[in-house]
């Protein structure tokens, strides 16, 4: 059974097509976003419970980092702060690199 609060990148890739509202979240440190992004709000994980005011609580907001577990922690997080629109990319970017795009660079 699917996890409800996850979301692969495949249906991520969808859903960016179809030009649904999301905010991509990414929750890794800004380094690794200037070496390879999909888009979205940089926010890395240790920074975003001060910066929760950033984030619009009525758009679905699709968390993202390099394998996944950093963006579970902030899915976690968010839900915990209000937040009810929130879903984990499942695999990061390390699994739309490999899926999806593989022009995104790896690391």
């Amino acid at each position: 059974m699917e996890n409800p609060l996850t979301i692969s990148v495949e249906e991520l890739k969808k859903r960016l097509d179809r030009k649904e509202d999301l905010c991509i979240l990414d929750v890794r440190e800004q380094n690794e976003f200037e070496y390879c992004n999909i888009g979205g709000l940089l926010i890395p994980l240790g920074e975003l419970p001060g910066r929760l005011q950033e984030l619009d609580a009525e758009r679905e907001i699709v968390v993202l980092c390099h394998h996944g577990n950093r963006s579970w922690h902030a899915t976690q997080f968010l839900l915990r702060s209000g937040f009810s629109k929130v879903k984990n990319i499942s695999g990061g970017i390390e699994a739309w690199a490999l899926r999806v795009d593989p022009s995104v660079k790896r690391y």
